[in-house]
């Protein structure tokens, strides 16, 4: 079915010369069902088939919004025998969405093989932007949202999740991981021990009744985590990078710090001068505030 222009907006028609059919990538609700996009409705509703990572979850988002679409499934597990059949529709003209239980299409979700396949093909390929639950945690988060390293799902065994973190503690942007409720105790205890006690935030269930954003240092959240009988909800979870600061400007603050101090300035003022003029990390001033004693 070939897609045009709306009343209300534009439709891109990028279907090829050829008069091939399109793949369109579709971002869907995280959670709530009304933060579809007008143009995803118009889309889902005008397409020949739907390839979705779970029948029944689209059913729910299919029901809400009257789309009547054909669908079939396109999951980890029977992608790479799918592309095919596909890409023979794709090649018949047909239009083809791609959606994925919540959020971005292939964003730790399948369908790159599908995409990849169809590019080097020539087919067209579009994405449709809409909900994404690494920047609606990265905007409340209370982290710098940019840059950000978007990590995906942490490793499920607790070795590899060790490695995992350990391989990227010497970045300085603000990580993101996605990890299930019930590995996620012990994904922040795994952070902890690879990447020290920094800030972090907890954006659990996005968009949903229950959402909840937790924040403090990874202490506090794994405290906070232990005091759940059940822990619940898909979590989004935050970290803050490796300190940048140059170990001259480290050295400068220190000495910064010293002078302060000993003209009696409150530690509380010292850590307000080190991170809003020197540009330190909280955690930088704070321990240079707050000076260890000798023995």
């Amino acid at each position: 079915m070939r897609l045009g222009t709306s009343e209300s907006y534009f439709v891109a028609d990028v279907r090829s010369p050829a008069m091939s059919g399109t793949l369109y990538l579709i971002a869907v609700p995280i959670g709530n069902l009304g933060d579809i996009t007008l143009r995803a409705l118009d889309t889902l509703r005008g397409v020949d088939l739907v390839a979705v990572e779970d029948t029944r979850h689209f059913a729910t988002l299919a029901r809400a919004h009257t789309i009547r679409a054909r669908t079939v499934s396109l999951h980890e597990h029977n992608e790479e025998g799918r592309v095919a059949e596909l890409l023979a529709r794709l090649r018949a003209g047909e239009d083809i969405a791609l959606v994925s239980d919540a959020g971005t299409p292939l964003v730790s979700d399948p369908g790159y093989r599908l995409v990849t396949a169809a590019l080097a093909e020539g087919l067209a390929v579009t994405s449709l932007p809409g909900p994404s639950a690494i920047t609606t945690a990265l905007a409340a988060g209370g982290l710098p949202p940019v840059p950000f390293l978007f990590c995906g799902f942490a490793p499920r065994a607790a070795g590899p999740r060790r490695a995992f973190y350990a391989a990227i503690a010497r970045e300085t942007a603000t990580l993101v991981v996605f990890e299930a409720p019930h590995r996620l105790l012990d994904s922040v205890r795994d952070a902890r021990a690879a990447l020290g006690n920094r800030t972090g935030c907890l954006a659990r269930n996005l968009t949903k009744p229950h959402e909840r954003y937790q924040r403090g240092t990874l202490d506090e959240l794994i405290a906070a985590l232990s005091d759940e009988e059940v822990v619940r909800g898909e979590c989004t979870l935050l970290i803050a990078g490796a300190d940048a600061v140059a170990d001259a400007d480290l050295e400068a603050g220190k000495r910064a710090a010293e002078v302060l101090l000993g003209e009696g300035a409150p530690p509380r003022a010292v850590v307000a001068m080190l991170t809003s003029v020197m540009g330190l990390s909280r955690r930088r001033a704070y321990e240079l505030a707050h000076p260890r004693r000798a023995p």
